[in-house]
């Protein structure tokens, strides 16, 4: 055996899990997604930045909010969803890093004084949190749907006014049912992928 994880965590994080397009109607509680936060955190991002941000959609006014910026095919499917969570950037991540990184002072400024600069470093480390996050849904014996179907523009007026944060994907969260998922798609091989220089 090469992996250090056995059979059926393997299968439970990676080749059983889906993304999920339906849930059974059990709610999803703090408690769970505090102890998917808590495991996740420990993925690696530069500088230790932690630019992701995490908003759940809990009371029907805010899901009502969130659906109107859904495409078409999103709607339905996050209006029946137990638990809906905004997955964004937060733009002045760089104002936490003293406390972050207090044996790396002034690094906030030499690096990050500039908003483009944040943009794209913080939007690139929150993409590998994103992932992280999934895995941990899935560690939790839950189904993630992540989806990019939506107006960015839109969510962003409508949760975060102040500019200070920018959506990157919008994930329903939920205990998987018979109907969660479709035929999985294949993949590419080994070979397709992974060049040795």
């Amino acid at each position: 055996m090469t992996l250090a994880l056995d059979s059926a965590a393997q299968d439970l994080l990676f080749r059983e899990a889906h993304t999920a397009h339906a849930f059974a109607d059990e709610p999803v509680t703090d408690e769970q997604l505090r102890a998917v936060y808590d495991l996740v955190k420990y993925g690696p991002t530069a500088f230790n930045q932690s630019p992701l941000r995490i908003t759940l959609v809990r009371s029907p006014e805010a899901r009502e909010r969130l659906v109107r910026q859904l495409s078409e095919g999103n709607r339905a499917k996050t209006a029946a969803a137990p638990l809906t969570a905004i997955l964004s950037v937060d733009l002045d991540f760089h104002e936490r890093l003293p406390e972050l990184l207090p044996h790396a002072p002034g690094l906030k400024d030499r690096f990050f004084s500039e908003l483009p600069v944040r943009e794209a470093a913080g939007g690139f480390n929150a993409a590998i949190q994103i992932g992280y996050f999934i895995v941990g849904i899935r560690a939790a014996g839950l189904a993630a749907g992540p989806m990019t179907g939506f107006d960015a523009e839109g969510i962003d007026k409508e949760f975060f006014g102040d500019g200070r944060q920018k959506v990157l994907a919008v994930v329903n969260i939920g205990r998987p049912c018979e109907e969660s998922y479709r035929p999985r798609s294949p993949r590419l091989a080994y070979e397709d992928v992974v060049t040795t220089v």
